[in-house]
C-alpha cells in the first residue's frame, strides 16, 4: 500500500512491475514525488541515502490507463510503457487517483512558470494582479498628463512664434525656433512613453485574461466531474433505497413459507419439466465443460452447511449451522462466502444438501482459542537459482541438499494437514442420504486440496525428519483432528489420520520426482481413503501429478494434470475427474477440472465442472424413459439436468500474503507454537522456526546439522545390524519403528500401509512422552 505524506505531495508504496518474460512481475518500491513517477530495487527508508533509482518517467505529459482487475499501464508516450499490478484492487485505485492528482496538478502549473501554485486563483492573487493592473494605469494617466501639458506649451510657442514673424528681425526668430525644437522633442517622449504604457497595459491584460480563462475552464471540469458523481451516486442510493424495500416486502413471505416453497418445488417438479429441459446425452458431458451454458440456477446457491464451512475454513469467528441458517432466511450473506455466489437465483433440487440441513440438527462449534492469521514477513533476499541447481539435474530431489532460501517455514507434514483446509465439505457429506451427491461432495473436496498451490506460492516445504510428527487439533471449531508421522526416510512416507464428524480420512503419502531441467514433476504414490459412519461408503483416489514450470530461468508456476477415479468400494459407484493441463495457445479456461459421477453401470447421475483454484460446481441428472415418435420409432435417450449450486468456494487469502510466503489464513496457524505437543512435532523444529523468524543464515546451518544428525544415527543402526550379522548372531537389532502408526494390510488396494494405532491422543492426555525421540 501506498502511504501519503502530508509535508510533501509524495505518495509511495510496493507495486509489481512487469519486467520481461523471463523474470515476469518483479516486485519494486515506487515513488510518485515533484511530478516524477519512479521506482527502487528496496524500499526507501526516510534519514538515509536513497539506493540508485531504477528508472522514472514524468507525470506531466504521461498517460495512465487501467487494465483488468489490478492492473494499469503507466506510458509516457513511445518511450517508456510500465504495465504495474496492484496487490488489490483498492490499492491499484489509490495510485491510480493520486497520479491523475499529480498530472492535474502540473498541467495548471506549467500555464504560468512565474507562479508557484496556480491551482486556484485566492484573493492575494487577484489583489496582486489588481495592484499591477493600477499601477500601469496611473503611468498612462501621468504620460497623458504631461502630454497635455506639453501640448499646451507647444501650443503657446508656436503663437509666439506667430507674433514675432509679423514684428521682429530673423536673429530673434532663431532663438525661439530652439526653445521649440525642445518642446517638440519633450511632446515627443511624452507621447512614446503613452504608447509603451499602453502596450504592456494591454500585453498584461492578455496574458492575465488567457491565465483566468484556464483557471475558470479546469474549476468548470471539476465541477461537471463533481456533478457526474453525484448524479451516479444518487442512482446508486436509488436503486439500493428500491432493492431495500422489494427485499423488505417479501422477507415475511419467504419466511413464513421457505419450507413449503421447497416441497413444492419437490411434488411439481415433473409437471414443471419441458422440453427445454431435454437434450441429448452429449450435451450432458458438455454441460460439465461449460455449466453456465447449460444448468439454470437455483435459489439456494450452496447449502447453507457449506456457505458456513467456508466462512470456519477462513478463519473467521465460528458461527452455529442456525446462525448460518438465520442469516439465509434473512436475505444476508454468510460471513467469507462471496456476495456474487450468494446472491445468484438458484433452484434447490430434491433431496439436496441444503434441504437436509434445514431438517438436521448438528452441534454448534465452541471454539476454545483464536490461532494466529499472519506470519512474520518473508526478508528481501535473493539467490543465484542457476548455481544452485545446474548439478542437480538427473538426481533424485530427496537426495538434494537444498538450502532454506527456497524452502517456506512449512514442513511436508504440515503441508499434508494443509489438504483439510475445506474439510467442512466433508461434514456436509457425511449428512448427504444421495449416494451420487456425497461423491460429488467428495470430488469438490479432492480439488480443494489444491488451491494453496495456486498463484506464487512456490516455496519447497522441509522434508521431515524420521519419527517426525505433526498433529493439528481443531475439533472445537473446525469439527477435526488430524496426525502425521514421518514413517520413512528412504524412500520418503509420510503417514496421515484424521478424525472428522461422522468421517474418518487417512492415507500414506509418498511421491517420485522427476527434474528435467526446464521443469520439475512431483508424482504422488499413495492411496487416500475416506469412510463416511452412517453409511459405511469408503472411497479412495490417489493424486494426480503436479508440476513446477521454469526452475531455471522465469517465474516459477505449478501446474496440476492427469485423472482422478473417486471409488465408492462399497455401492460401486464412481468419479471420474480430469485436470485439464494449461496450454498457452488454448481457448479453455485455465485450472480447470471436469467430471462425472457415474453408478455401478457406468451410467452419468451427476456432473462436477469449475476450477482448482477457484470454485467447484455440481448438479445431478436423470435419465428419462424412451419416448416413441409419430412413426414408432424409438427417440435418443434425454436427460433432465438440474439447477447447478456451488459445491466448493476458495476464500481468498489475506492481503497480505505476498510477504508471507502466499500463506492463507490456515496456513499461518500450522506453525503457530503450541504447549503440550510431542517433542517430535514440526512447530519445535529449529530451522524451520529461524527461516519464520527471518533468520536464513541461522537456519541454513540447524539444517546442515539435523540432517547429519539423522545420517548419523541411521549409520550406528546400520553398524549394529552389520556387526550382528557378521558375528553370526541370530537376533538383529530391531529396525526403526513408527511410534503411532503401524503396518497393516490394506484391503482395499491389497498393499500394506501405515494406519494409526490410536494411541497418540492419550498419551497426549497424559502428557507422557517417554517413548518419543530425540530428533531435535
Amino acid at each position: 500500500m501506498g502511504d501519503v505524506n502530508a509535508a510533501t505531495p509524495e505518495y509511495k508504496g510496493w507495486l509489481w512491475k512487469w519486467t520481461n518474460y523471463v523474470r515476469g512481475y518483479q516486485r519494486r518500491w515506487f515513488v510518485l514525488n515533484n511530478g516524477m513517477f519512479s521506482y527502487y530495487r528496496t524500499q526507501l527508508i526516510d534519514g538515509e541515502l536513497p539506493t540508485s533509482c531504477r528508472g522514472m518517467i514524468s507525470i506531466c505529459n504521461a498517460f495512465i490507463s487501467s487494465v483488468g482487475e489490478c492492473n494499469f499501464v503507466v506510458s509516457s508516450g513511445s518511450t517508456l510503457c510500465w504495465h504495474l499490478r496492484a496487490q488489490t484492487e483498492e490499492i491499484k485505485q489509490r495510485w491510480i487517483t493520486e497520479l491523475e492528482l499529480h498530472k492535474n496538478k502540473l498541467q495548471i502549473e506549467l500555464d504560468d512558470e512565474d507562479e508557484s501554485n496556480t491551482t486556484m486563483l485566492d484573493l492575494n492573487d487577484f489583489y496582486n494582479e489588481s495592484k499591477v493592473l493600477n499601477q500601469k494605469l496611473e503611468n498612462m494617466t501621468t504620460c497623458n498628463e504631461l502630454i497635455n501639458k506639453h501640448w499646451v506649451a507647444l501650443h503657446r510657442r508656436l503663437s509666439e512664434l506667430d507674433v514675432l514673424r509679423m514684428g521682429e528681425g530673423v536673429e530673434t526668430v532663431s532663438i525661439d525656433s530652439k526653445g521649440i525644437t525642445e518642446r517638440v522633442t519633450l511632446f515627443k517622449i511624452s507621447s512614446n512613453a503613452m504608447v509603451a504604457a499602453c502596450n504592456e497595459y494591454v500585453s498584461l491584460v492578455t496574458s492575465q485574461s488567457s491565465r483566468w480563462v484556464k483557471a475558470l475552464h479546469h474549476e468548470r471540469e471539476l465541477r461537471c466531474r463533481l456533478e457526474e458523481t453525484c448524479e451516479t451516486l444518487a442512482k446508486q442510493q436509488l436503486q439500493l433505497e428500491q432493492s431495500c424495500r422489494e427485499q423488505s416486502t417479501s422477507l415475511s413471505r419467504n419466511t413464513s413459507s421457505m419450507t413449503g416453497t421447497v416441497a413444492t418445488c419437490t411434488s411439481s417438479n415433473d409437471s414443471e419439466i419441458s422440453d427445454d429441459d431435454f437434450h441429448d446425452a452429449m450435451e450432458v458431458f458438455e454441460n460439465a465443460v461449460h455449466p453456465s451454458k447449460h444448468h439454470r440456477r437455483s435459489e439456494s446457491g450452496a447449502s447453507a452447511a457449506s456457505l458456513c464451512s467456508v466462512s470456519k475454513s477462513a478463519g473467521y469467528d465460528s458461527c452455529s449451522d442456525d446462525d448460518a441458517l438465520n442469516d439465509i432466511r434473512n436475505g444476508g450473506n454468510i460471513v467469507g462466502f462471496p456476495t456474487e455466489m450468494a446472491g445468484k437465483s438458484r433452484r434447490t433440487p430434491p433431496g439436496s444438501a441444503a434441504l437436509r440441513y434445514l431438517e438436521s440438527p448438528r452441534p454448534a462449534a465452541t471454539p476454545t482459542r483464536k490461532y494466529r492469521t499472519a506470519i512474520p514477513e518473508k526478508p528481501e533476499m535473493t539467490l543465484n537459482l542457476w548455481a544452485t541447481m545446474k548439478n542437480c539435474i538427473g538426481k533424485e530431489l530427496s537426495k538434494i541438499p537444498m538450502p532454506v532460501n527456497f524452502n517456506e517455514p512449512l514442513s511436508m507434514l504440515q503441508r499434508i494437514t494443509e489438504d483439510m483446509e475445506y474439510a467442512p465439505i466433508l461434514d456436509d457429506a457425511a449428512l448427504c442420504t444421495d449416494q451420487w451427491e456425497q461423491l460429488a461432495l467428495v470430488a469438490a473436496f479432492t480439488a480443494s486440496s489444491y488451491s494453496t498451490t495456486s498463484g506464487q506460492r512456490t516455496g519447497k516445504p522441509f522434508n521431515p525428519l524420521l519419527g517426525e510428527t505433526f498433529e493439528c487439533d481443531r475439533m472445537s471449531d473446525l469439527g477435526w483432528r488430524s496426525l502425521a508421522e514421518q514413517v520413512s526416510h528412504h524412500p520418503p512416507a509420510c503417514a496421515f489420520h484424521v478424525e472428522g464428524r461422522g468421517w474418518t480420512c487417512w492415507q500414506e503419502f509418498t511421491m517420485t520426482s522427476k527434474f528435467r531441467g526446464k521443469y520439475l514433476q512431483i508424482i504422488p504414490q499413495g492411496m487416500a481413503h475416506l469412510r463416511f459412519d452412517a453409511t459405511g461408503h469408503h472411497y479412495t483416489w490417489r493424486k494426480v501429478p503436479t508440476t513446477v514450470h521454469n526452475i531455471i530461468v522465469g517465474r516459477l508456476w505449478i501446474d496440476q494434470h492427469g485423472e482422478m477415479d473417486i471409488i465408492n468400494h462399497e455401492t460401486g459407484d464412481k468419479c471420474h475427474l480430469k485436470y485439464s493441463a494449461y496450454s498457452y495457445f488454448s481457448r479453455e479456461t485455465p485450472r480447470k477440472v471436469t467430471g462425472v459421477v457415474m453408478d455401478r453401470k457406468g451410467e452419468a447421475r451427476y456432473l462436477v465442472s469449475g476450477t482448482w483454484d477457484g470454485h467447484i460446481e455440481g448438479a445431478r441428472i436423470e435419465l428419462q424413459p424412451n419416448s416413441v415418435d409419430d412413426v414408432g420409432a424409438k427417440k435418443p435417450p434425454k436427460f433432465h439436468t438440474y439447477p447447478s449450486r456451488v459445491l466448493w468456494q476458495r476464500v481468498r487469502p489475506p492481503a497480505s500474503h505476498d510477504r508471507m510466503y502466499y500463506f492463507t489464513e490456515f496456513a499461518c496457524s500450522l506453525n503457530e507454537p503450541l504447549d503440550g505437543v510431542a517433542p517430535t512435532d514440526s512447530r519445535l523444529r529449529p530451522d524451520q522456526r529461524l527461516l519464520e523468524q527471518g533468520d536464513w543464515e541461522q537456519s541454513n546451518m540447524e539444517k546442515i546439522r539435523l540432517e547429519e544428525k539423522q545420517r548419523a544415527v541411521r549409520r550406528l543402526r546400520e553398524a549394529a545390524i552389520e556387526k550382528v550379522s557378521r558375528e553370526g548372531g541370530s537376533v538383529l537389532p530391531a529396525a526403526w519403528e513408527p511410534l503411532w502408526f503401524n503396518k497393516q494390510l490394506d484391503t482395499q488396494t491389497g498393499s500394506i500401509i501405515h494406519k494409526y494405532n490410536h494411541t497418540y491422543w492419550e498419551a497426549k492426555r497424559k502428557q507422557d512422552w517417554s517413548s518419543s525421540p530425540k530428533i531435535f
